[in-house]
C-alpha cells in the first residue's frame, strides 16, 4: 500500500512540503497583496469590478508570494508578461470579430509574445483572455485597460511583494535582493562535483522547455546535491574565520552566522569560535561554542551578496 501511495504522489508530482512558517507567509502575502490592489486602485480610479482589479492578479499573487524566488515570478516576467498580454488581448478584441477566435488568438499570441520577450508569466494568459471575454466595463476601456487596471495593479503587487517579503529573512523579492547566496564550496579539483553553467544552459536548450529555474539555480542545486551525497556532514576543519554559514532550516528557524573570531586549539574542547547572527533567527545576537558544535549546526556555507563584512 505504501508503495502505491508513493507511486501515486510521484505520478501526480506532489511537491515536498515546506515549513508552516513559509505556508503562513504565503497566505498572509496573498491577502495583503490583493487587499492593497483593491483598496489603492479604488482610491485612484473609483472603478469597480474587473475595471478595478484584473482577476489574473490573483494568480500573480500566488507566484510573487508563494514562490517569490521562482523564475516566472521575477519583475521582468511580472511586468512584461502582464503588459504585453494586455496589449495583445485588447488588439485581438478590436481586430477579430469572432469572439471564440479572438479568445484563442489572444491567449496563443500572448504566450508567443511572452516567449519572444523572455517574460513568461502564466497569469498573462488570463489577462489577455479577460480583454476579449470580459465585461462591457473592460471593453469600454479600450487600450486604457493596459494602464488601468493592468499596469496599476502590477505596480501595486510588485511594491507590496518587495516590501512584504523583506520581513522574512529567508525570502526576498526579487530574488536578486537576497543578502546571501550559496558559497561555491564544491572542490574544483574534483570535476565530478562541479557542472559548469554553460553545460547546464546547453542542456536546457536541448530540452527546449521552460522551467521555473535558471541556470544559476540549477548549478547550485546540482552542486549542493553532489556535496550532500559525498559529504553529508560538515567537519570542524571546514569551519573557518570570517565565513558565513546557515543551518539550512526553513521558515522562522532559518539563521545565518558569521564567524568573527576564533581560539584555535588542538584540543577539540578548547577549539572555539565566536559568531554573530547576521540574518534570521537570533538576528544581531552573538555567542561562542566549540568548532565541532558549530559544525554540527551548519547546513551549508553562504557568502554575502549585499552585505558589507563586519
Amino acid at each position: 500500500m505504501n508503495y502505491f501511495f508513493k507511486k501515486l504522489l510521484e505520478i501526480l508530482s506532489v511537491d515536498s512540503s515546506v515549513s508552516s512558517a513559509e505556508k503562513l507567509a504565503s497566505t498572509l502575502g496573498g491577502f495583503v497583496g490583493i487587499f492593497l490592489i483593491s483598496s489603492i486602485s479604488f482610491y485612484f480610479t473609483g472603478a469597480s469590478g474587473a475595471a478595478l482589479i484584473v482577476p489574473s492578479m490573483g494568480a500573480s499573487a500566488v507566484l510573487v508570494f508563494a514562490v517569490p524566488h521562482g523564475k516566472l515570478s521575477q519583475p521582468w516576467a511580472l511586468f512584461g508578461g502582464q503588459l504585453s498580454s494586455a496589449i495583445v488581448g485588447v488588439s485581438c478584441y478590436y481586430l477579430v470579430p469572432n469572439v471564440f477566435l479572438a479568445a484563442g488568438l489572444a491567449v496563443g499570441l500572448a504566450i508567443g509574445v511572452m516567449h519572444f520577450l523572455r517574460c513568461i508569466h502564466p497569469p498573462g494568459g488570463a489577462t489577455a483572455l479577460a480583454a476579449v471575454i470580459g465585461s462591457t466595463q473592460i471593453h469600454a476601456l479600450g487600450y486604457e485597460y493596459v494602464l488601468t487596471p493592468v499596469f496599476l495593479n502590477t505596480v501595486i503587487i510588485f511594491v507590496t511583494a518587495v516590501a512584504f517579503n523583506s520581513f522574512f529573512p529567508w525570502r526576498r523579492y526579487p530574488v536578486s535582493l537576497m543578502r546571501f547566496a550559496d558559497a561555491p564550496s564544491f572542490d574544483v579539483k574534483k570535476p565530478s562535483r562541479f557542472i559548469d553553467k554553460q553545460y547546464i544552459e546547453r542542456a536546457l536548450a536541448d530540452i527546449d522547455l521552460v522551467i521555473d529555474l535558471n541556470a544559476d539555480d540549477l548549478q547550485r542545486l546540482f552542486a549542493l546535491t553532489l556535496e550532500h551525497a559525498e559529504t553529508p556532514i560538515f567537519s570542524a576543519a571546514q569551519i573557518e574565520l570570517d565565513r558565513y554559514y546557515t543551518n539550512s532550516k526553513h521558515g522562522a528557524e532559518w539563521s545565518v552566522r558569521h564567524i568573527i573570531d576564533e581560539a584555535v586549539s588542538d584540543d577539540p574542547k578548547k577549539d572555539m569560535v565566536i559568531y554573530r547572527v547576521v540574518e534570521g533567527h537570533g538576528l544581531k545576537s552573538a555567542d561562542s561554542c566549540t568548532r565541532t558544535e558549530f559544525a554540527r549546526w551548519v547546513g551549508r556555507e553562504l557568502f554575502p551578496t549585499h552585505l558589507e563584512k563586519s
